[in-house]
């Protein structure tokens, strides 16, 4: 990972801004909806085609691993993992928490995360080593050290309910101090900021964590799915302060 990689994933959050802001709010965006029955918009795929498409120019031996249009990669060298649109139902209906996600992988490790959320005005990002930023801000999470002093942040309830986890996630939320459900990427940088103590999210891709999870801990924080082992393709995912990483999985555990 060099600088050059950074500079390059900014101007590729760059060029996303600008195509989903020309679409949000848009009373003719068209939706389609997928196999696994979520929903793409034309944004969507305008993002990633033209990521790939710098990307191809830029860095023409890296693979790339898109939400729209998979991954045709080596896993053992470098790609790029990319998610055009992140907090696409709220998209479409004209919530601006959307953002686009890029991550670099090499060698099977994250070693870059970017988070650009135009209709917010916000961008975070981070480098393996060299901390995490938050529109140019140094980002460390918090040092609340109790479950009761705990602000927490979910995903939606029919995730929860869908893997029989919605009764531990209502026990766990009466213990915190304050729950709300920022979801999506939004969540986890919250988490980064110091913001929330805990977010958690039981059904995602790849795609929708590679770049959080850097952030995540380069903040100083720690990333998990919810079994508990740090990964990004585990299907679900909790972050965290670290303080209160291990109680939270044992009360979602059971």
């Amino acid at each position: 990972m060099s600088e050059a990689d950074l500079a390059l994933a900014h101007e590729l959050a760059d060029v996303a801004d600008r195509i989903s802001m020309e679409w949000f709010g848009s009373a003719d965006l068209r939706v389609d909806a997928k196999p696994d029955r979520t929903f793409v918009t034309e944004a969507d795929r305008a993002v990633e085609d033209a990521l790939r498409a710098r990307l191809a120019a830029e860095r023409p031996e890296d693979g790339i691993l898109g939400e729209e249009l998979g991954d045709a990669s080596d896993p053992s060298g470098r790609r790029w993992i990319l998610d055009p649109i992140d907090g696409t139902h709220g998209f479409m209906r004209g919530v601006p928490v959307f953002g686009t996600l890029i991550a670099l992988e090499a060698a099977g490790e994250l070693v870059l995360g970017m988070a650009s959320a135009p209709a917010l005005g916000h961008r975070w990002w981070a480098v393996r080593g060299g901390g995490a930023f938050g529109d140019g801000r140094n980002l460390r999470v918090s040092s609340v050290r109790t479950i009761e002093d705990a602000h927490l942040s979910c995903a939606g309830i029919a995730g929860f309910h869908a893997d029989g986890l919605d009764d531990r996630l209502m026990a766990l939320a009466r213990r915190c101090w304050r729950t709300r459900a920022f979801g999506d990427f939004w969540q986890h940088m919250l988490v980064a900021e110091g913001a929330i103590d805990v977010a958690v999210d039981p059904e995602v891709k790849i795609w929708d964590l590679a770049a959080t999870k850097v952030i995540v801990e380069e903040a100083g924080g720690r990333f998990t799915d919810l079994t508990g082992v740090s990964r990004a393709d585990g299907g679900s995912a909790l972050s965290s302060n670290g303080l209160i990483h291990d109680e939270v999985l044992a009360a979602l555990r059971g």
